[in-house]
């Protein structure tokens, strides 16, 4: 009887996924099908030629992953503090942090970029001194406004992610045998809780790599010339280069998390060892 069940579940998560895989692979066959038919009857590249002849591609893609990298480090320094604050001292605040971070799934972006730009499009008037020097339209405010709105998109993933990392490893000891040793609490969040923290900040890493790239509403409305809104703009006026940015993106998206996770899990071998 036993043997029957575990066949039968086994025969069942088969089928799940097979079911998944069809479901998430069918479009993006069909999206690079499409790319492949700019000349008419045939299949070619020339969609992706053209694709890559236009500067405005990689430049945009490449602002988008520097968006990227700094959203994933704005993101870490802001919550894992405050996570590993809440496991060690405050657990009866988890509740209401969980509540807090759910939020940008019931505000929607566009009430998000609305007041950002509501508020930051003008110097603060509470202090004799701005805090933001110049208008909205200046580079360096509007790249500063744009990271913060993407670290609140992220914070639901990243949030979660160090949270179960934390809950996965005895915070309370290793905190009790570093304060031992004399470390400081710089010591003890850098050197001790964030390399046991590595696979759950990879993946909360990659999720909020993903929503940068492909963000369109926060960049639109600050006027950022991110890769969003150029693949946005670019599928107004041509039918199959955006189907081709599509799957070119895809591609270097999943080249990114190959290479951080190639790079993570040979760092974790090598604490491995040196312990």
């Amino acid at each position: 009887m036993k043997t029957d069940v575990v066949r039968n579940v086994s025969w069942l998560s088969w089928v799940v996924i097979v079911l998944g895989a069809v479901y998430f692979l069918a479009p993006l066959l069909g999206t690079l099908d499409y790319s492949l038919r700019a000349v008419r009857d045939q299949l070619s590249l020339a969609a992706y030629e053209r694709a890559f002849a236009d500067p405005k591609f990689i430049e945009s893609f490449l602002y988008s992953n520097v968006l990227a990298v700094a959203t994933i480090l704005t993101s870490i320094l802001l919550i894992v503090p405050t996570v590993y604050w809440i496991h060690m001292y405050i657990p009866k605040l988890r509740p209401w942090v969980e509540a807090i971070t759910l939020l940008p799934f019931v505000i929607p972006a566009i009430v998000l970029v609305f007041g950002f730009i509501k508020t930051y499009s003008r110097p603060f008037e509470a202090f004799s001194i701005p805090l933001i020097p110049s208008p909205l339209t200046t580079s360096e405010s509007t790249l500063g406004v744009l990271v913060m709105g993407y670290t609140v998109l992220a914070m639901p993933y990243m949030y979660r992610a160090v949270d179960n990392g934390l809950r996965a490893i005895d915070v309370q000891r290793l905190t009790e045998a570093a304060q031992s040793l004399g470390a400081g609490w710089g010591t003890i969040l850098f050197r001790i809780i964030l390399p046991n923290l590595r696979t759950a900040l990879l993946s909360g890493a990659l999720v909020t790599f993903s929503i940068v790239v492909g963000e369109l509403t926060l960049a639109t409305f600050l006027g950022v010339k991110a890769f969003g809104p150029y693949l946005q703009q670019l599928g107004q006026h041509k039918a199959y280069e955006p189907s081709a940015l599509v799957i070119i993106s895809f591609l270097l998206t999943w080249l990114a998390m190959v290479l951080i996770n190639a790079v993570t899990r040979g760092d974790t071998s090598s604490t491995a060892a040196s312990r």
